[in-house]
């Protein structure tokens, strides 16, 4: 194999689009027909075929030195599709391919993220077409990733803007445009969740493509499959309210989701985890007094209505969330008592009520008393 030069990257986001439709492209491993044969194996549980193909994918000593960083995440892409499919049928796919851990190992370093596929290289980073990695080539699988895909870079542009509003003062013009542009890529969550009620029936997710995603022993780490937990709309919600109004079961969830993330989303996450959330930025501007409060300055009650309305929309996209993983994970129907990115549907129906307390301390007019509404707070 001819010895390749590292391009350098002083821009490590791996959410631009120009980088994520070159990672799509590549194909450092020469994985392609390797993948397409997975399926067949998959549908066979052939492990020994599955077993050989990752061996035989394994890049030489030395060669992951000379990837791009494109290269990496691609390569990282194509081993998880075999580490997934080998775990699902029985075994731990490193107890069969030990030589594959060094190899994990580099890829994670190489590119700032856990030594093992995630939810991004499955679906966002996965190419289209005649080159897709799938488990099992059915059309629901296909409707599943394109809808993470849709979301990416609505979640990645909405999480900028929140961004920005955590230092935007609440009376100022631009929160209102801010928060309602993000409530705008926020709404996407919405349509690609209904877009998998429509297509992807819950005893097809449950029984065929739930055991895909289990965790795996990478080392001395057990490390979670690719799971919708891992796209973070959860820091949407750390922004805007649960920084500081959330309880210590979302917070352990939130702890454990993170390293999944890009590195710029573990930054905000850092950041936001120590900062007062919107919500109760807002409800000290409010004070004790809100209508006095409003005096002083009207523009707050703009500001008020568009948080409403960011928060409306969380709660309709956790609504839908929380009807498909009472169908999926129903006890007759489940093979796993939690989510893949390890949530219950009691988790997810206690981020409901949370995000509908928070909504209620955004309202200072219609709901509780100030004395009331500080004690929730607190």
């Amino acid at each position: 194999m001819p010895t390749r030069t590292r391009h350098t990257t002083p821009d490590p986001d791996l959410g631009n689009p120009i980088r994520v439709a070159t990672i799509r492209d590549l194909d450092p491993l020469s994985a392609d027909r390797a993948c397409f044969a997975l399926r067949r194996q998959n549908e066979a549980a052939d492990v020994p075929a599955l077993t050989a193909a990752l061996r035989a994918l394994l890049p030489a000593p030395g060669t992951v030195a000379t990837y791009s960083l494109e290269e990496s995440v691609a390569a990282m892409r194509d081993l998880g599709m075999f580490l997934g499919s080998i775990k699902r049928h029985g075994p731990e796919p490193l107890d069969l391919v030990p030589e594959a851990l060094p190899v994990l190992r580099e890829l994670g370093s190489r590119t700032d993220m856990v030594p093992r596929d995630t939810v991004h290289h499955y679906c966002t980073w996965n190419p289209v077409g005649a080159r897709q990695r799938m488990y099992t080539g059915d059309v629901q699988e296909a409707y599943l990733q394109e809808s993470v895909r849709m979301v990416f870079p609505h979640l990645r542009d909405g999480l900028e803007l929140a961004a920005t509003l955590g230092d935007t003062d609440l009376a100022d013009p631009k929160f209102v445009l801010l928060t309602d542009e993000l409530t705008q890529h926020t709404e996407t969550m919405v349509t690609a969740i209904d877009m998998v009620v429509a297509n992807v029936g819950p005893e097809f997710f449950a029984r065929v493509l739930r055991p895909y995603f289990e965790e795996i022993d990478v080392g001395d780490r057990v490390l979670l499959g690719p799971a919708a937990a891992q796209v973070p709309l959860w820091l949407i919600d750390l922004a805007i309210w649960a920084a500081d109004h959330s309880d210590p079961g979302y917070q352990e969830f939130l702890s454990d989701s993170i390293p999944y993330s890009l590195r710029r989303w573990r930054d905000l996450y850092d950041r936001w985890v120590r900062t007062p959330s919107v919500v109760g930025r807002l409800v000290e501007a409010f004070g004790d007094d809100p209508a006095a409060a409003e005096r002083r300055s009207p523009a707050l009650r703009a500001s008020t209505e568009a948080l409403a309305r960011l928060l409306r929309v969380l709660v309709v996209f956790r609504g839908r969330h929380l009807g498909i993983a009472r169908k999926a994970y129903d006890a007759d129907l489940r093979l796993y008592p939690v989510g893949s990115g390890g949530a219950s549907v009691d988790l997810l129906r206690q981020i409901i009520d949370l995000t509908r307390a928070a909504a209620r301390l955004a309202r200072p007019s219609s709901g509780p008393a100030p004395h009331e509404r500080r004690r929730a707070a607190g």
